[in-house]
């Protein structure tokens, strides 16, 4: 138990640390453009399925309440969440629309769109990625080591250098977390 205890540890610290060596300007610039929108008055809008619906919950509500410093909110919505909407879409038209119609009702020129999906081939995520470029939205996808098919619909895209999803993840996570923290010190000039 200890040496796969050891070796699951060995696998996140090897998958986060080749992500960051190959793609720590990407995760700069990526809070760069959050921090932009936000302080113009725009939005972060994030979609995913499955633990990415529920990591694209946790960083919008990293955005409206806080993540370490005390500030004022700021506008990031979760497209996961409200199952009227999610349903009603699913029943009339197909689940590959969930996100695609709520980024077009929602998305404006200048808001961000992350769109995270491990394999990157999510069908409603990939939709969504294309219905936020139509309305000049910035694009951001996080997704594992081959990327799938999100590369020409992103404008930033990181690719988790491992093909575990429970790694992947992981590091998903970090990486929100990670660009939520460099937002909130822009916003709070600390």
């Amino acid at each position: 138990m200890v040496d796969f205890i050891r070796s699951s540890c060995e696998e996140l610290i090897k998958a986060l640390t080749q992500t960051l060596l190959e793609d720590e300007r990407v995760v700069a610039k990526i809070a760069e453009y959050v921090y932009a929108a936000l302080a113009s008055g725009r939005k972060v809008l994030l979609c995913g399925n499955g633990g990415s619906a529920a990591d694209c919950q946790h960083l919008a509500a990293e955005f409206v309440n806080r993540f370490r410093m005390e500030r004022r909110p700021l506008p990031a919505l979760a497209l996961t969440t409200d199952t009227s909407i999610l349903t009603a879409i699913a029943n009339d038209y197909s689940f590959s629309e969930v996100f695609e119609k709520q980024v077009q009702a929602l998305g404006r020129p200048g808001d961000i769109l992350v769109g995270i999906s491990t394999s990157g081939r999510s069908e409603n995520v990939l939709k969504a990625l294309m219905a936020a470029r139509k309305l000049k939205m910035v694009t951001v996808g996080f997704t594992g080591a081959n990327g799938g098919e999100m590369d020409p619909l992103c404008n930033f895209l990181i690719r988790v250098r491992s093909k575990d999803t429970p790694r992947i993840q992981e590091v998903h996570i970090f990486l929100g977390h990670l660009i939520c923290d460099i937002v909130e010190r822009k916003i709070t000039g600390k």
